[in-house]
């Protein structure tokens, strides 16, 4: 069968209609009923975008012997209000007043935001789920918190940090984490600069390797394959070496950083053995 008899197939197991499908990737129903009347072929770098709608794989999109998987994708993992309510929560019980704010901040700066490459997951589900992930590790550490919640505004939301309403440890560390290449300067260069300045700083090294964990576990919704191996590569290189020296250095952190490692080597190992 041809792709585009396969996209049919699936879609309208689905029960989709070919204006829902196109929706989901930004086509014209027309577009989709041309592929499905094999007038002409997705272009190659659409295919993963196709084979995400309709819960598939590119594979089974080119090849009928292979198995539809039995299982939906899910972008979200965890319900953003319940996340959001859970950080609040915490952030009352314990008194963390600079966590509170940054909540507050947190969504203001980040309003109508989504995720790269996911259209319909809201921006803030990343720092929440990050400020879920340290509580659960036990990190309850204010200004750790609030960094983690901030972490990504000055990079994504045209601020600076000296305009954030919280404590200077705070703008600190929220400037470390965020990644500036300079004029003239390679990424590469740019990269070993970045995390070498982070190092000493305990706030913003430990948001960073929390930030790492969270995009290495949902990398595989939103990353092509050439971008995951040099996810994986710049992660060995660099973000490694700056875990075990948090590991060494800050040994409050260590069973948290213990537990980071082993989840980030765990998804990158299955990783290589599919790419």
């Amino acid at each position: 069968m041809s792709i585009g008899s396969q996209i049919a197939k699936r879609r309208k197991e689905l029960k989709l209609s070919q204006e829902a499908l196109g929706e989901k990737v930004n086509v014209s129903f027309q577009a989709v009923s041309a592929w499905e009347r094999d007038m002409y072929t997705p272009e190659t770098d659409k295919l993963p975008e196709i084979a995400k709608a309709l819960s598939t794989t590119v594979s089974w999109l080119m090849d009928e012997a292979t198995t539809v998987p039995r299982w939906e994708f899910h972008d979200e993992m965890f319900d953003l209000d319940h996340m959001y309510s859970q950080v609040r929560y915490s952030a009352n019980a314990l008194g963390l007043l600079e966590t509170s704010k940054a909540l507050i901040l947190m969504k203001k700066y980040h309003e109508g935001q989504t995720r790269k490459g996911k259209d319909k997951v809201p921006y803030i589900a990343h720092p929440l789920l990050m400020a879920c992930h340290a509580l659960a590790l036990g990190l309850k550490d204010d200004d750790l918190l609030a960094t983690v919640l901030l972490h990504d505004v000055v990079e994504d939301c045209g601020v600076t940090a000296d305009m954030l309403d919280v404590n200077d440890d705070i703008r600190e560390a929220v400037q470390l984490v965020s990644f500036e290449q300079k004029k003239g300067e390679s990424r590469h260069a740019a990269k070993l600069r970045y995390y070498e300045n982070m190092k000493d700083n305990k706030i913003a090294a430990m948001v960073k390797l929390l930030d790492r964990c969270n995009n290495i576990s949902h990398m595989a919704s939103g990353f092509t394959k050439e971008k995951m191996a040099d996810y994986i590569d710049e992660t060995e290189e660099m973000v490694f070496p700056l875990l075990d020296h948090v590991k060494h250095t800050f040994p409050e952190y260590y069973n948290a950083v213990f537990v980071l490692k082993y989840q980030m080597l765990s998804v990158m190992e299955a990783i290589k053995r599919l790419i």
